[in-house]
């Protein structure tokens, strides 16, 4: 009859989709590296860029502003480029960020990096107001005392809270030395490759030289697709 899709129709339709190219959308595919670092994009795409970042690190916050919507909507949507973060951990407040950047499941990471990130300005403030006595805590203790007392210091429950984890979920990454020796991995695999500063860049496993901007960066991207 004329205007009928038959069952068989159907399925060669079905079978069309499923066999097309993905073409948007790679911005929310999230995937983890061998490691635990976590990968945005899709996973066979020819330019895979890797960023070597510290929380604590100013000019890596200013990078993340700069370069998160042009990458994620230029780049990583169309399936050309991956990113992949990787922690380069420089003191114990970087470390304790880097775990609760990591809680959870793989696909809140890149919004909690980024909700770190953006709000690094205001809550690094008790860096450089502490008192000795603040200073010895997070340094003294336990994984979990010394992270938890970074956490109330710097006020990081409250952000946890703001992309909703409660503070049970927030002890438990904190306390999770697995995690802990994971980050300390990527961070040795950083420096074996010679990453020296933040943030550091490697396209397809190339570390670049003096680049540490978007500015900096962008070209090279563009140079490699």
């Amino acid at each position: 009859m004329k205007g009928r899709i038959t069952f068989a129709a159907l399925a060669v339709l079905a079978s069309a989709a499923s066999a097309a190219p993905k073409t948007v959308g790679w911005n929310y595919e999230v995937n983890l590296g061998a490691d635990g670092s976590h990968i945005m994009g899709n996973p066979a795409a020819p330019v895979k860029l890797a960023e070597y970042v510290s929380y604590t690190c100013p000019h890596c916050a200013q990078f993340t502003t700069e370069s998160d919507g042009p990458l994620r909507i230029g780049y990583v949507s169309s399936g050309k480029v991956s990113i992949e973060v990787r922690h380069l951990l420089r003191d114990p407040i970087d470390l304790t960020v880097a775990m609760l950047t990591n809680c959870g499941s793989k696909d809140k990471f890149f919004l909690n990096h980024s909700a770190f990130m953006r709000s690094q300005s205001t809550w690094i403030k008790p860096m450089m107001q502490s008192t000795k006595a603040q200073q010895q805590r997070w340094v003294s203790g336990t994984l979990a005392q010394r992270n938890r007392a970074i956490a109330t210091d710097f006020h990081f429950y409250a952000i946890m809270q703001s992309r909703g984890y409660d503070r049970l979920t927030t002890d438990k990454c904190l306390a999770d030395q697995a995690l802990a020796q994971r980050l300390g991995n990527q961070a040795k695999q950083g420096y074996a490759l010679g990453v020296r500063s933040t943030p550091s860049f490697t396209i397809n496993g190339r570390l670049l030289d003096a680049t540490n901007t978007w500015s900096e960066l962008r070209p090279q991207i563009d140079a490699s697709m």
